[in-house]
């Protein structure tokens, strides 16, 4: 009797005993993108496992329940059906305090712990409103609207007037997508959204971080990590427009490799517009190596090839009003081509301890027979003069990074260095323009006789350190300064001349920027202040497109800034708001000189203020309610510019009012249903810098349906659905008033198939 009670007590430790080292294992990855995702949470409220590079975990216990959290994600309790490779998909927080940015400091951070306006785009976002273009995105922010000049091609307004000023820098993945010197304000056209998993916007300057022209702020496209499983979808969208477009995205994990590619095809042919069809290609591969479980080594190649013609971009007062939309334009044309590589290997040290080391390589042309070179032969209507250009450049960059957390007041410590070197090119030729007897310009022969032939060393070397602490509970300080030294090396291949611009030379500038803020979080809600600078080096074609070269130094901006948001109504209403005053001086305008010529000088000083201001309601899983709002005004403080004085006047093109609301609804009786509205309004603005004539603004409806059963998904945009007719950029000078059109109603009808786990 006593061997069979010794025999079950021993069964019965044996038992135990494997109960208690049971073994769970699995992976987390994101919902909306299926990346794994590295630092999680998974306990049983005794034991704590954290998911690796690679998204896995293993979680000894003998509990069938576990509770799985990160920062910037829904907590979810799970009850296991298995115990051994668990997959596990977390939504992103619908709270946006509890959201996680990475630009504000270059590392990952909680968007309350950040002293500046930042806004999210995230992945729920840019699946719904199945943007045919960026500013269909953008716009949904607070203090932005980005003008759409057609076929991708755009100008910006962030703190801004609408302009197409170098006040803005694009980014991906952190790297500005073009070098400093040969802004183009085209450049959101180089992006491939079918990529990317979120967009980060910053308002106000950013140079202590990311350098030049980050003034009204940076756009900051991030793409998406390979899937942890097979993954992938196509799409096919088409509009009454002339609007076609493919999108495709595939990838998988293999091991310690990750694969993703994704891109699409767009084009447009007969649209309302004469002369304005277009085609772009964009596609991005992501490979990602997982080392070890502290190495990682991430590869990203973009490419972007894009064509579309030009036929004088604007409409006059005449063709506005009477619309008629035809164009003198038959043959010009706007060529892009763009190549980015980026490689990047990360290593944690420990748990307060990372470093990164990042080398890129760009390849950038834009070749042009714009319509605004064309001018007529006098002597011979039938003929007239223009020109072909190709600006180009080549990158070369180095960054490495270092990010160490201490122990004392909580404290991070963020240092990196950065090498730029990018020579860059300019060509143009003479054309030969025939005209037919309606006025057209018909054709053209490219002559032999060229009008600028130069090139332009730029080397860009930094230095940046970004510093945060906890002063007191919930009180965090930020301090961040940047040095950056840039070297202009002009060789000009021809004679100098006003065409061919000034002689060769050598031109220097350098620059420190500072930034300093403070955070206080009180449950939830919570205050920002900071102080901060932003600074633009004079562009190439500032410098050297003239006889004489002008001494100029980097336009300065200054920036004051506070805000703050809260969380109400158990976290279903957030409200974000920031007041700025952003003070310009050294800006650089065309001054006459006293024989009667003009030069480039830093003359100029604006003042822009403003408040801006986010609300979003989600009462429940199936109701957003969304507004956003900017009341703003842009002034020059001092500007004499080509004889005469604009000082004391507002800018042109600056709205005082811009904003954008949206509701969308997901009937939780009908699944995967989703109806939305959304409302986009710009108030009245002054035409041009003497204040002589206003445009009236715009209000236009945009209404977004679709239903997703299984892997399908079908979708109908009615963008403008009321057809409004309207400007999205109007102004006046001394030829008269332009016009570009606004979209007319559009309504694109789309399919998609998931495919994968």
């Amino acid at each position: 009797m006593k061997r069979i009670i010794y025999l079950a007590i021993l069964l019965l430790a044996i038992q135990l005993h494997a109960q208690t080292n049971t073994v769970i294992t699995g992976k987390i990855i994101d919902a909306a993108s299926k990346e794994a995702l590295q630092g999680v949470t998974i306990t049983d409220k005794q034991h704590i496992a954290i998911t690796n590079a690679s998204g896995s975990f293993s979680l000894t216990s003998n509990s069938n329940t576990i509770v799985v959290s990160m920062a910037g994600y829904l907590p979810q309790t799970i009850t296991l059906k298995q115990r051994g490779n668990v997959i596990i998909s977390l939504q992103q927080a619908v709270n946006l305090l509890d959201q996680v940015v990475v630009s504000a400091n270059k590392t990952a951070q909680k968007r309350s712990e950040a002293p500046v306006a930042i806004t999210t785009i995230n992945k729920q976002t840019i699946d719904d409103t199945k943007a045919n273009r960026i500013d269909h995105l953008l716009n949904k922010v607070s203090g932005v609207f980005d003008v759409n000049l057609g076929n991708e091609q755009h100008e910006m307004s962030i703190r801004q007037p609408l302009t197409t000023k170098s006040l803005f820098l694009y980014l991906e993945d952190g790297i500005p997508i073009r070098t400093t010197g040969v802004y183009n304000h085209n450049a959101l056209l180089e992006m491939n959204t079918t990529a990317a998993k979120s967009i980060e916007v910053i308002k106000g300057p950013s140079s202590s971080l990311y350098g030049a022209e980050a003034i009204g702020g940076a756009v900051n496209v991030l793409t998406q990590a390979p899937p942890s499983v097979a993954n992938g979808l196509f799409s096919t969208r088409i509009n009454n427009n002339g609007y076609k477009r493919i999108d495709a995205q595939a990838g998988n994990t293999f091991g310690k490799l990750g694969i993703l590619v994704s891109g699409y095809y767009a084009n447009r042919i007969n649209g309302p517009v004469e002369q304005t069809n277009f085609h772009k290609t964009a596609f991005t591969v992501r490979g990602d190596y997982t080392i070890n479980e502290k190495t990682k080594l991430t590869n990203t190649l973009t490419y972007v090839d894009y064509y579309s013609d030009m036929g004088g971009g604007s409409l006059d007062s005449a063709h506005f009003a009477n619309k008629n939309y035809s164009t003198l334009y038959t043959f010009n044309y706007r060529i892009t081509t763009a190549l980015r590589i980026k490689s990047q290997l990360s290593h944690v040290w420990n748990s307060n301890s990372e470093s990164q080391i990042t080398v890129a390589y760009r390849n950038n042309s834009v070749k042009q027979n714009p319509s605004y070179y064309v001018t007529n032969n006098f002597s011979n209507p039938l003929l007239a003069n223009g020109q072909v250009n190709n600006s180009s450049f080549n990158s070369y960059m180095l960054i490495a990074q270092h990010a160490q957390k201490m122990n004392w007041l909580q404290s991070k410590l963020i240092v990196g260095v950065s090498t730029d070197i990018s020579p860059s090119t300019y060509v143009a030729n003479d054309i030969k323009i025939q005209r037919n007897a309606a006025g057209k310009y018909a054709s053209f022969n490219t002559t032999d006789s060229v009008l600028s032939n130069y090139k332009t060393g730029i080397s860009n070397v930094a230095s940046y350190v970004n510093y945060d602490a906890f002063l007191a509970k919930g009180l965090k300080l930020i301090a961040a300064l940047r040095y950056d030294f840039y070297h202009y090396n002009f060789q000009n291949y021809l004679t100098p001349s006003a065409s061919s611009g000034a002689p060769s030379t050598i031109t220097n500038f350098s620059r420190a920027t500072p930034k300093i803020g403070l955070t206080y979080n009180h449950k939830s809600i919570g205050f920002y202040g900071n102080y901060s600078e932003g600074y633009v080096p004079p562009q190439v074609g500032e410098l050297f497109n003239i006889v004489k070269v002008p001494y100029l130094q980097p336009q300065t901006f200054f920036n004051y800034e506070m805000g703050g948001w809260l969380s109400l109504v158990q976290n279903t209403l957030y409200l974000d708001y920031s007041l700025y005053l952003l003070n310009g001086t050294n800006e650089i305008i065309s001054v006459r000189q006293t024989d009667g010529s003009y030069q480039n000088q830093n003359s100029g000083q604006t003042r822009h203020k403003g408040i801006e201001y986010g609300i979003t309601y989600r009462p429940n899983d199936e109701w957003m309610i969304r507004f956003s709002g900017t009341n703003a005004t842009h002034t020059f403080v001092q500007d004499i510019e080509k004889g005469i004085d604009y000082s004391g006047n507002e800018i042109a093109g600056a709205p005082k009012f811009i904003a954008n609301g949206e509701i969308m609804y997901k009937p939780i009786w009908v699944k995967g249903l989703r109806l939305g509205a959304e409302w986009q309004h710009l108030s009245n603005y002054f035409l041009d810098n003497a204040n002589t004539g206003k445009y009236a603004g715009f209000d236009v409806f945009n209404i977004r349906t679709g239903y997703s059963i299984k892997h399908f998904e079908v979708w109908v945009n009615a963008l403008n659905a009321f057809n409004k007719y309207y400007s999205v950029l109007a102004s006046k000078s001394s030829y008269g008033y332009t016009y570009n059109l606004g979209d007319p109603r559009e309504i694109t009808l789309g399919v998609s198939v998931k495919f994968g786990k």
